[in-house]
């Protein structure tokens, strides 16, 4: 099966990656994975504070995932998986699409402000070359109904 690889953070064009992902899979019969990324330089404190902070990061993102999730199961049918990997997140990205042969696209959302579509679009569309898979760039702006009429 294929996958469409969506990764969450805390951007405001997260939420359209994320959409445009499950509708695609829904309308493809394919899969979500849903992927985010600790950066590692958080946790460099005591190795007990660290610990409990890497902790804290983890609980945050599966609660975070689990309102993507909700909305997925419930509205396009699609059952995402959560892949959580700590490092730089372009690093991370690439490794996890080079770990995991079933993710066929990689979407990103992208602003759509002064600075920019956001430092992940603007650094991996650099890399867009040696990639093995797409890169979908939905825009942050796109309402919900040009979305489903796109997917």
């Amino acid at each position: 099966m294929r996958k469409f690889l969506v990764v969450l953070d805390d951007s405001r064009e997260c939420l359209n990656a994320m959409r445009f992902a499950a509708m695609r899979a829904a309308n493809t019969g394919g899969g979500v994975e849903i992927l985010s990324i600790i950066p590692a330089d958080e946790f460099n404190h005591w190795i007990g504070v660290g610990e409990v902070m890497r902790e804290e990061a983890r609980e945050r993102i599966h609660a975070h995932f689990e309102v993507f999730a909700k909305w997925m199961r419930d509205k396009q049918g699609v059952d995402p998986e959560l892949v959580i990997r700590e490092g730089e997140a372009v690093t991370e990205i690439i490794a996890q699409v080079q770990d995991d042969p079933d993710i066929g696209v990689l979407v990103l959302g992208a602003n759509s402000g002064k600075k920019g579509p956001g430092p992940l679009v603007t650094q991996l569309t650099k890399n867009a070359g040696s990639l093995p898979i797409p890169i979908t760039i939905v825009p942050g702006e796109l309402s919900k109904e040009r979305l489903e009429a796109i997917t």
